[in-house]
């Protein structure tokens, strides 16, 4: 629908990881109820607002252009996310790069940003004239959706500067969170994906505090949240899916409500590393062998458990006999999923003084060489699943059918399940696939009949 002629209109830029993108999405909620337009065209718009990252340098300098792009073709821009809280020689980062913008804050600044947007462009009316729905706006597509359920870390692992962005971790409160999802599901949302900096710590800054659901006392920690986000979706035929699951002990109580169907049986865990000695120059809460005694553990739980996580190849001191380490640790881990990042100093970490920085060349062969040994691995983990069936949820359609997500695949950075159909589907539909044929990534599959239909 175009935007009214007399209605105030931002454009919005959303870069970087969910967290942030759930950011975006309460900025953009609130610029609704206060009567904005948002508009999906730099010309189209009175001003711009990028939400930046500012993790690793690729993502910090993607940042910058996006600004700078902005910048150009609108003139107008305020930023806001990670990378805002960057400094650079005593100064602000983007501002000292893009000194035109109007404004500048951190992350989870929504309030900053609306009272900048105010000043820059007075909003048009009272809110309360508004309609706006009760989960707000959301920039994923209709059926999925991420829901933030902290913010914050208490670690300090010594490659990351989220802790002095973000913060220290602040749980938001049980009740809060399971009455957003049960707006966003009563909206038509299929699958809900739950992020945070590290979800197996919800809670512990409250003390595990009660709460109130539907009219019960309930505490803020993790297995109560899953419960709780478990039962509500299954009243609804939709997922549950769980991301940053740090490997602590008491995940091994959430791995049984997968075995038994309320949330998805896929866990992401940012391990990193496997060798004792790079996890502890990285500051990790955990160490490989506990990791692998606990995998093998879930495993025995829930044998359809899907594993992804994250590495970092190259850390300051790994030598070549810590990375085969690592490299063994994969061939006996077999997770399903894995991302690997060749490291790379971030200005601010820790990890920037420790000695044995490796060559550029060293670090990305490591990490090239490090994929070649997962991609046999997840390659192998796929075709475990021909001739099976799997429950997909539709994303996209195609002129020969549609591409879809299993339980195994998380949106935008796992596989999909390309199916072959002349059956009429809708985006956030369910159906049921035979698996035919599996590649490095990917499934590929038809309907399978009605008789081998399955539950979400």
């Amino acid at each position: 629908m175009a935007a009214s002629k007399t209605a105030p209109t931002v454009g919005m830029v959303s870069l970087g990881c969910p967290k942030a993108l759930v950011d975006s999405e309460r900025i953009v909620t609130q610029l609704r109820a206060e009567g904005y337009e948002m508009v999906g065209s730099y010309e189209g718009a009175d001003l711009v607002i990028v939400n930046t990252c500012g993790f690793i340098d690729s993502a910090v300098q993607e940042s910058l252009d996006a600004i700078g792009e902005a910048l150009d073709a609108n003139g107008r821009v305020i930023v806001t996310g990670c990378l805002g809280a960057r400094r650079e020689g005593g100064d602000n980062l983007v501002a000292k790069v893009h000194p035109k913008v109007l404004a500048v804050t951190g992350p989870h600044a929504a309030d900053e940003v609306l009272a900048h947007v105010h000043q820059h462009l007075p909003k048009p009316h009272d809110p309360f004239t508004d309609l706006v729905p009760a989960a707000g706006i959301k920039l994923t597509p209709r059926h999925y959706a991420y829901l933030k359920i902290s913010e914050g870390c208490n670690h300090r692992c010594s490659f990351c500067i989220i802790p002095s962005m973000r913060g220290d971790l602040v749980s938001r409160p049980i009740g809060e969170v399971v009455r957003e999802a049960e707006n966003l599901l009563r909206q038509g949302v299929k699958e809900l994906l739950l992020i945070s900096q590290d979800t197996s710590a919800y809670g512990v800054d409250v003390r595990y505090k009660l709460d109130f659901v539907g009219g019960r006392a309930v505490r803020t920690r993790m297995q109560e949240l899953v419960k709780e986000l478990g039962a509500a979706a299954r009243s609804h035929g939709a997922w549950v899916r769980l991301h940053y699951v740090y490997p602590y002990p008491h995940v091994d109580d959430i791995v049984p409500l997968m075995a038994d169907g309320h949330v998805l049986p896929y866990l992401d865990v940012p391990f990193q590393h496997a060798h004792p000695d790079v996890l502890r120059r990285m500051k990790r809460p955990a160490s490989g062998e506990k990791n692998i005694e606990r995998i093998r553990a879930w495993r025995a739980l829930c044998p359809e458990i899907t594993l992804r996580s994250t590495f970092i190849a190259g850390f300051p001191g790994e030598t070549e006999a810590q990375f085969q380490y690592l490299l063994d640790f994969l061939g006996e881990a077999q997770l399903d999923r894995v991302g690997c990042f060749a490291y790379s100093p971030v200005e601010g970490a820790t990890a920037n003084a420790l000695d044995g920085a490796l060559p550029d060349a060293v670090r990305e062969e490591r990490r090239a060489r490090f994929m070649r040994v997962q991609a046999a691995i997840s390659q192998a983990r796929l075709q475990r699943k021909l001739g099976t069936v799997q429950r997909v949820l539709i994303d996209h359609l195609t002129p020969r059918g549609a591409l879809g997500r299993s339980s195994a695949d998380a949106p935008e950075i796992d596989g999909l399940v390309h199916v072959t159909t002349r059956r009429k589907l809708a985006v956030g539909d369910f159906i049921d696939v035979r698996i035919e044929r599996a590649d490095e990534h990917d499934l590929f599959g038809v309907p399978a009949s009605p008789a081998k239909s399955s539950t979400p």
